[in-house]
């Protein structure tokens, strides 16, 4: 079935769903600010057990992203990002999910063609383009303080 661009809008208009856009927002924030109100607490806990500055630093990224690991393992981070959207996606629970989440649909595959291979499929582009992004900047920082 071939179609023009035109009727294709159409058709994708009717079957899209509309979002609430102020509801998605606000499920976003607060979803968002919970993971930093969880990441502030793990801080203070960390601290509180009289663990240094620099480990505390270390061990809360690495914590959020255990956990987020351990919740998309569970399949319960996948209706967590359902309800808030982008709330999960921006802090680095996302990043987690977004690793976690190939490897395991592929570990039936195996640990060479299926893990290894498709474990960074989601968040292949995002390590890309970032790290190009950081090069790109540095570069042009680098210029600006020659002059």
């Amino acid at each position: 079935m071939n179609m023009d661009d035109k009727t294709y809008k159409k058709y994708v208009e009717k079957r899209a769903t509309k979002s609430n856009l102020p509801s998605d927002c606000a499920k976003a924030f607060l979803v968002g600010g919970l993971i930093c109100i969880i990441g502030q607490g793990l801080f203070d806990l960390y601290s509180a057990l009289g663990m240094t500055e620099e480990n505390v630093k270390s061990l809360v990224p690495s914590s959020l992203i255990f956990l987020a690991a351990l919740l998309t393992a569970l399949n319960v981070f996948d209706n967590i990002a359902k309800f808030a959207g982008a709330g999960t996606l921006v802090p680095i629970t996302g990043f987690s999910n977004a690793v976690v989440s190939p490897a395991i649909d592929t570990k039936a595959e195996g640990f060479i063609l299926g893990v290894g291979a498709k474990i960074f499929t989601v968040a292949g582009p995002v390590i890309l383009y970032g790290t190009l992004a950081s090069v790109i900047y540095g570069v042009i920082l680098y210029i600006v303080r020659l002059f």
